[in-house]
């Protein structure tokens, strides 16, 4: 379980990212985060692995406190959640099958990691992982030469090859076609749905949102004005989400 309570967030330029943040996700849920730039979904997605800390109240995820832990806490906890970025991260002039077993390396011996050998199990890994995400036929590609979409699937199966328990997606799809963005979203729930994985993705696809997500958490000014079912929003909803930053 992800857990909230009362959160702020300021940054040191005192603007104020997220404002008495109450929540709590559960184990296997697909989340789809909403609202306008600027309105606190990526800060919301990255003070749960924390990328940024929070300020005010307590963030627990699976009864850990996030705000805590310190130092190999962190990286230890992080291998437990997946990130997925907007833009792919990877290492393009080499292979799909290398950028994915690339996420394996904190675990290996110090000499593997000089020569860059990676164990049999590795390649294993990473193979089941491709092979989820369905691109297995692209494991000796170099990443150069695939598509937007292959890449963003590439770096899905990054993240699966660390058997993380939560999946954090900050816009995977603004920068594909409707199409592609589509496929990578096919991916994302078939995911969520035959691992229990909880998926929370920050997106401003509204249409994708709403045809993806059990659950639409959206956000205006730091602030949630809506946490509930996908099938239960409606105009009235989105125009609350969607109100310009200046009308209070």
């Amino acid at each position: 379980m992800i857990k909230f309570e009362n959160v702020q967030k300021k940054y040191p330029n005192g603007f104020v990212a997220l404002q008495d943040i109450n929540l709590e996700i559960e184990q296997g849920e697909f989340v789809a985060i909403i609202g306008l730039s600027g309105a606190g979904k990526s800060t919301l997605i990255r003070c749960i692995n924390r990328m940024h800390d929070i300020d005010e109240g307590t963030l627990t995820v699976n009864g850990t406190n996030v705000n805590a832990l310190k130092g190999k806490e962190i990286r230890d906890f992080r291998k437990k959640i997946g990130m997925i970025f907007q833009s792919f991260n990877l290492v393009t002039r080499s292979t799909v099958l290398k950028n994915v077993m690339i996420s394996s390396v904190p675990d290996l011996s110090w000499w593997r990691r000089l020569l860059g050998i990676f164990p049999k199990d590795a390649k294993i890994v990473a193979l089941e992982a491709l092979d989820n995400v369905g691109i297995l036929d692209k494991a000796f590609t170099r990443v150069d030469q695939l598509s937007g979409g292959q890449q963003q699937r590439v770096a899905l199966a990054r993240t699966l090859a660390r058997h993380p328990e939560i999946i954090l997606a900050d816009e995977p799809v603004a920068s594909l076609d409707p199409v592609t963005a589509k496929i990578v979203m096919d991916d994302f729930k078939r995911i969520n749905e035959n691992l229990n994985m909880s998926v929370l993705i920050n997106i401003h696809h509204v249409d994708l949102a709403l045809e993806y997500a059990d659950r639409v958490i959206g956000i205006c000014k730091g602030k949630i004005v809506y946490d509930g079912l996908a099938s239960k929003v409606t105009q009235e909803v989105l125009d609350k989400i969607y109100q310009k930053h200046e009308k209070g």
